[in-house]
């Protein structure tokens, strides 16, 4: 009886030993994830200086915006060109972004404020999952991300899906967000590679609305 309670105890012992580890090993990733996204946020809010285009992103500067047709959350097919004549803010994004979950309010703002004015901004999700198209269930997950994040985020301009199939005509999009600046006539006046800040892109719709350089 003396030795099985030894045993009984021992084996608690090495039990407790590991759920410690794990703990502390779960504690310490977690730890890590929030430093570096506190420290890449800090990165991403300086702000660059009004109307600058961002390395990587000036081929597209000057050039129309490359057209693309895309489906809503609804399943409607939206294409660039029914926005003919209307000055844009493209602005790729993704539901694990920080910094995009920072900059959408001001977006919303920004719709508000000039979209009496002209301004029609397109929020285009970027979640990077390399869906195949027969992937119904893949879809069905992250169309439910998204609209999760639209209704908690307030956005009420289009939002549309599968932005990754259009990386080679945008420059890549190797930073989140990107926003692209559009004027009425389609060309390319700005681009934004990352989070700049809100005065910042109310200087690059100005300029695609033809009210400032």
């Amino acid at each position: 009886m003396k030795r099985n309670t030894i045993v009984i105890g021992i084996t608690l012992l090495i039990l407790a030993v590991f759920a410690w580890a794990g703990w502390a090993n779960w504690m310490y990733r977690k730890q890590a994830a929030e430093r570096a996204l506190a420290s890449a946020s800090h990165a991403e809010l300086i702000p660059a200086a009004a109307g600058d285009v961002p390395a990587g992103g000036g081929s597209l500067t000057g050039k129309p915006a490359p057209g693309f047709t895309l489906e809503d959350l609804s399943g409607n097919k939206v294409s660039l060109a029914s926005y003919k004549g209307k000055p844009l803010l493209i602005n790729f994004w993704a539901t694990w972004c920080g910094p995009c979950k920072i900059e959408t309010p001001w977006l919303v703002d920004l719709q508000n404020e000039y979209g009496p004015k002209g301004l029609q901004i397109i929020g285009i999700s970027t979640e990077g999952d390399d869906l195949k198209p027969e992937d119904k269930e893949g879809w069905a997950h992250d169309k439910a991300a998204i609209a999760k994040f639209v209704k908690e985020e307030h956005m009420q301009y289009p939002v549309l899906i599968n932005g990754d199939s259009l990386a080679t005509e945008y420059g890549g999009l190797d930073a989140m967000p990107t926003s692209v600046y559009v004027d009425k006539d389609g060309k390319v006046v700005a681009m934004q590679l990352g989070i700049s800040s809100k005065d910042d892109m109310e200087a690059h719709v100005r300029k695609a609305m033809g009210e400032g350089q």
